[in-house]
């Protein structure tokens, strides 16, 4: 399962095994709203059947949920729209 998140600019999960390509490299660190850091391992590339492919993804140690960008969604022209019943 992914979740929507408008706190980080990137795709983000802890899970390697979701990579379809993965590249290891320490790449930094990650700042989450509780201040704690996340160690960027590497970054690559899930295939998300039956939905499109998702690029960029970064690997972080010990992330618990996978996080889609809602900017990074945006920047490739998808459109989100809220409603209090329905995401789309």
């Amino acid at each position: 399962m992914w979740y929507l998140n408008s706190n980080y600019s990137k795709y983000m999960t802890g899970d390697p095994s979701k990579f379809l390509s993965l590249e290891m490299k320490h790449e930094g660190y990650v700042t989450f709203v509780d201040n704690n850091k996340g160690k960027i391992i590497g970054h690559g590339n899930i295939d998300n059947p039956p939905s499109t492919m998702i690029e960029n993804v970064l690997l972080i140690i010990g992330l618990k949920r996978n996080l889609l960008s809602i900017s990074q969604l945006c920047d490739k022209g998808y459109k989100i729209e809220f409603d209090k019943k329905i995401v789309s």
